[in-house]
């Protein structure tokens, strides 16, 4: 059974930062394009990174390039994503999900996720 569990979110100041992990179970890690989307209240959902299965190419929206960064670790079958220099507008629930053929293996913003709230 395919489970994703995300953690690390919580409220920070506009600036700040903060380490978002997911662990990761019941299919091949290494085998799969790992993903980030967010969902803002009332907002789409949102494709925040990616890193490629093989290469480990990592490719980001522009909202957040340069300030987040998508990292993983195939041994602890661990996503990352470190946020920098957070703004209110990244605000949103945050889930990470594993893609493969064009298919995730569960729809995007759905799941647990976890939220991070930037305010003041």
């Amino acid at each position: 059974q395919v489970q994703l569990v995300e953690s690390g979110g919580g409220l920070v100041q506009p600036g700040g930062s903060l380490r978002l992990s997911c662990a990761a179970s019941g299919f091949t890690f290494s085998a799969y394009t790992m993903v980030w989307y967010r969902q803002a209240p009332g907002k789409e959902c949102e494709l925040v990174a990616a890193i490629t299965s093989v290469t480990g190419t990592k490719n980001y929206a522009d909202s957040v390039k340069g300030r987040f960064t998508i990292s993983r670790d195939i041994a602890k079958r661990t996503l990352y994503l470190q946020m920098n220099s957070l703004t209110p507008e990244d605000t949103a629930i945050y889930y990470c999900n594993a893609r493969r053929a064009g298919n995730t293996v569960r729809p995007p913003c759905e799941g647990q996720g976890t939220q991070v709230t930037v305010s003041s």
